[in-house]
C-alpha cells in the first residue's frame, strides 16, 4: 500500500510539473489517502501483535 502511494506521488508530481493541475490534486488526494490508511494499519496490527499470540513455554 505503501507503494501505491508513492506511485500517485510520483504521478501527481510529474502531472504539476507539466501543468496538469486537477490531475495533479487527484494524484495527490488518492496518494494521502493511501499513505494515512497505510499508517492506521500498521499501527493497529503493532498493537494487535502484543495481545494476538500467547508465549510458548
Amino acid at each position: 500500500m505503501l507503494r501505491w502511494a508513492v506511485i500517485f506521488l510520483v504521478i501527481a508530481l510529474i502531472a504539476a510539473l507539466f501543468g496538469f493541475g486537477g490531475l495533479a490534486s487527484g494524484a495527490a488526494s488518492i496518494a494521502v489517502t493511501l499513505f494515512w490508511l497505510f499508517l492506521i494499519i500498521t499501527v493497529v496490527l503493532f498493537i494487535l501483535s502484543f495481545f494476538g499470540r500467547s508465549p510458548v513455554a
